[in-house]
C-alpha cells in the first residue's frame, strides 16, 4: 500500500529501484540510498535482491524436485509426483516437437528454464508492497530509513537477469554450433548464406543480425512483458488509500489483473524454453 510520505512518483521509483551495492567514490562499497546513487554506481554494480531472489528460486526448483525424485514410487502416485511427472512430459513433449539431433543435455536444460522461469515469474502475483514493506521495517531495526531500502522480488523484471540468461543460451548455441559443423562450417554458415560467395558481406550482415538477433529477443521479451506486468500492479496499488470506492475498485482490478497475468507468467515461461529448444536444434542442423 503506499505510504502517505511518498508521492505516486515517489513511491513508482522506489519500487522500480533494485537493491543495489556498487562503489561510490566518495563513500566506497554502499548500498544505493536512492535511484540516483543506483544509476552512478555503473555497470559493475549489483542487484543483491535479484541475485538474491533468482538464486533462491532456483534452489526451490532443484530441492522440490529432487525431493520428489527420492520418494517416487512405482504404484499409485501421490499429488506431487503426478505433478512433477505432468511437467516433465509436457518438456519432454516438447522438446520431441522441436529438436530433432540427439542431445541429452536439451530436455534437462528446457526442463530447468521452464520451471525457473515460471518461478521468478510467479514473484509478480505477490502483493507488490508486501515484502518491500516488510524487509523495510526490518532494515529499520538496524537504523536504515525504510523509504531508502528497495527490494523488488520479480527477478525477471530486472534485464541484468534476461539477459544474463538468454546469453548463457546464446553461449551454448555458438559452442554446438562450432561443435557440431566445425569452426569452418560455422564460419561458411555466416558468410555463405543466402547468396553464395559472391555476396559474403551481404551475408554476414544478414546471418549476423539473425545470430546476434537470438538472446536480444530473448531477454527482451520476458523483460518486456514482466516489467509491463509489474508497472500494473503498481499503479493499481496507487489507487489504495485514497477512498473507500477506488480501494474497492483497485482490488477488483488487482484480482482481475492477477488472474490473467497467471497465464502471461506461464506463457512467458513457455516460449523462453521453446525457443531455447529451436536455437540449439538450429545449432544441431548440418544440413547446409
Amino acid at each position: 500500500m503506499a505510504t502517505a510520505e511518498l508521492t505516486a512518483s515517489d513511491y513508482i521509483q522506489h519500487h522500480l529501484t533494485n537493491l543495489t551495492l556498487g562503489w561510490l567514490p566518495d563513500q566506497g562499497l554502499v548500498f544505493a540510498h536512492n535511484a540516483d546513487e543506483a544509476a552512478a554506481m555503473g555497470f559493475w554494480a549489483l542487484h543483491v535482491d535479484s541475485l538474491l531472489w533468482s538464486i533462491g528460486l532456483g534452489y526451490l526448483f532443484l530441492i522440490g524436485f529432487r525431493k520428489v525424485a527420492d520418494n517416487v514410487t512405482a504404484g499409485v502416485p501421490g499429488k506431487a509426483q503426478n505433478f512433477v511427472e505432468m511437467i516433465i512430459d509436457f518438456v519432454n513433449e516438447n522438446v520431441r516437437g522441436s529438436f530433432s539431433a540427439k542431445n541429452d543435455m536439451v530436455a534437462p536444460l528446457a526442463l530447468t528454464i521452464f520451471a525457473w522461469v515460471f518461478l521468478m515469474n510467479l514473484m509478480d502475483l505477490v502483493p507488490v508492497d508486501l515484502i518491500p514493506w516488510a524487509f523495510g521495517q526490518f532494515m529499520s531495526l538496524f537504523g536504515a530509513d525504510p523509504h531508502h531500502v528497495f527490494m523488488r522480488v520479480v527477478p525477471t523484471t530486472d534485464p541484468n537477469v534476461t539477459f544474463g540468461m538468454a546469453l548463457a543460451v546464446f553461449f551454448m548455441v555458438l559452442y554446438y554450433s562450432i561443435k557440431i559443423k566445425g569452426v569452418g562450417g560455422f564460419v561458411g554458415e555466416l558468410t555463405l548464406h543466402p547468396f553464395g560467395k559472391f555476396g559474403i558481406p551481404a551475408n554476414l550482415i544478414l546471418e549476423g543480425i539473425s545470430l546476434l538477433s537470438k538472446p536480444l529477443s530473448l531477454s527482451l521479451r520476458l523483460f518486456g512483458n514482466m516489467y509491463a506486468g509489474e508497472m500494473i500492479f503498481i499503479l493499481v496499488a496507487l489507487m489504495y488509500g485514497h477512498n473507500i470506492v477506488l480501494s474497492l475498485g483497485g482490488g477488483a482490478l488487482q484480482l482481475a489483473w492477477a488472474i490473467f497475468h497467471i497465464l502471461i507468467i506461464t506463457l512467458q515461461a513457455f516460449i523462453f524454453m521453446v525457443l531455447t529448444i529451436v536455437y540449439l536444434d538450429m545449432a544441431h542442423q548440418t544440413d547446409h
